[in-house]
């Protein structure tokens, strides 16, 4: 039998294959509760709606690249390293989960009504990840390998780079793994928010 935590996870992994492949609007609770065997009814005593699924959802995925940056943001290597590693082990996530990358930009990114209850409704639920990339970025600054500059500016620049080849992926467009685009792409977000070389 399993405790409430780890039920909520296997909900939440199923929810996010389907939100992921149908979109948030076209997934029914009931058949989120029928892949994993449960009734439509004991599935309310974990979430109160599909909102709320949602939302734990997106704090779920937030965790676990958290976790990820995390790890790197403890080491004691340059910026540019950090980079390097970060790109590496988002598209590691990538290749072994593309349901949580395809949640974040698809239905966190392109349904921001089901996640603004009030006018505040920017990182609040990926805070864990985006607390970590802040990190990330305030070290670089700090050692003078990064450009001091507004954090969504940066924030823009490494999403889009990475939002960009999560597309390329999802559309399987890329004729090679994505391994091979991991120095390309990891330079190509180091020199967007460091220095220009004189």
């Amino acid at each position: 039998m399993l405790n409430k935590n780890k039920k909520e996870n296997l909900i939440i992994s199923s929810a996010l294959k389907m939100f992921s492949k149908n979109g948030f609007y076209n997934t029914k609770v009931a058949d989120v509760a029928k892949s994993i065997g449960m009734s439509v009814g004991n599935f309310y005593n974990y979430f109160p709606s599909k909102n709320s699924l949602a939302k734990s959802s997106i704090v779920f995925v937030s965790k676990k690249l958290a976790m990820k940056l995390k790890y790197i943001n403890e080491q004691e290597i340059s910026s540019k390293q950090k980079i390097n590693l970060f790109v590496k082990s988002y598209l590691v996530f990538l290749t072994k989960h593309p349901e949580m990358i395809n949640y974040f930009f698809k239905v966190y990114l392109g349904n921001r009504e089901l996640f603004c209850e009030n006018e505040d409704c920017g990182f609040e639920f990926a805070k864990e990840f985006v607390d970590e990339l802040k990190k990330m970025i305030d070290n670089g600054i700090e050692k003078k390998e990064f450009v001091n500059q507004d954090f969504f500016i940066c924030f823009s620049c490494i999403a889009g780079i990475l939002g960009g080849i999560t597309f390329l992926n999802s559309e399987n467009v890329l004729d090679k793994d994505l391994e091979f685009y991991v120095d390309s792409l990891s330079i190509s977000i180091y020199k967007s928010i460091s220095y220009p070389c004189e």
